[in-house]
């Protein structure tokens, strides 16, 4: 039989690291999010880093912006942003403060609260696709630009946090180049993922955008 998950809160010094140490050791945590309607509840099983000014596949690349602002810390707070005029994305802020960086939840495995979260998400085939990819794990734990800045680490039952859940064996841990990132950040091996899970979203390489004629 296999352990209870850990209940503990991530300690903001958790997230107070540089964004390679952070995101691989957030596979296995738990993020819990509280609405109006009931918890819901993911482990993480799939996840990218992003390095900020350092990082030509990240928003904060070129400097800090009203839109990037919450990546420039403090660290611990999450960075939601709208993509494709669409889809929401979620990211949880790291590195210290003033040094923008983050990790973007890309997948995971819904734990608790599962019938809500197939409110959000009819077109889901199985469970195992509900939050199979960023903008579905956005979706379908509803999470929006209104979460933008929330502090995953404050005290209390907070509309986010994130425990520390069940780290999977180092054994299964595995690294690659980011989905969609293309130019002089596209091999870079910071994506991460749990081998063999089914929540985890498939590999895509970049496709540049044909100019148009």
């Amino acid at each position: 039989m296999s352990a209870s998950p850990d209940r503990t809160p991530l300690p903001r010094d958790f997230f107070e690291r540089s964004v390679l140490e952070v995101a691989p050791d957030l596979l296995g945590c738990t993020l819990v999010r509280r609405t109006p309607d009931g918890p819901m509840e993911l482990r993480l099983t799939e996840v990218e880093a992003y390095a900020g000014e350092v990082d030509p596949g990240s928003h904060a690349y070129r400097g800090r912006t009203a839109r990037n602002e919450v990546m420039f810390g403090p660290p611990g707070h999450v960075y939601v942003y709208f993509t494709y005029g669409m889809w929401h994305c979620m990211n949880l802020v790291c590195g210290p403060e003033g040094r923008a960086s983050g990790v973007l939840l890309r997948g995971g495995e819904v734990t608790a609260g599962a019938e809500l979260v197939r409110e959000r998400r009819p077109s889901a085939r199985h469970d195992r696709e509900l939050a199979k990819g960023p903008a579905r794990l956005a979706t379908g734990l509803d999470v929006d630009r209104s979460l933008n800045g929330a502090d995953v680490c404050a005290p209390g039952e907070t509309v986010l946090s994130i425990l520390t859940g069940t780290p999977p064996h180092p054994d299964l841990v595995r690294s690659g180049p980011r989905t969609g990132v293309g130019g002089a950040g596209a091999h870079q091996p910071w994506r991460f993922w749990i081998d063999s899970d089914p929540t985890v979203s498939p590999y895509r390489a970049h496709v540049p955008r044909r100019k148009r004629t």
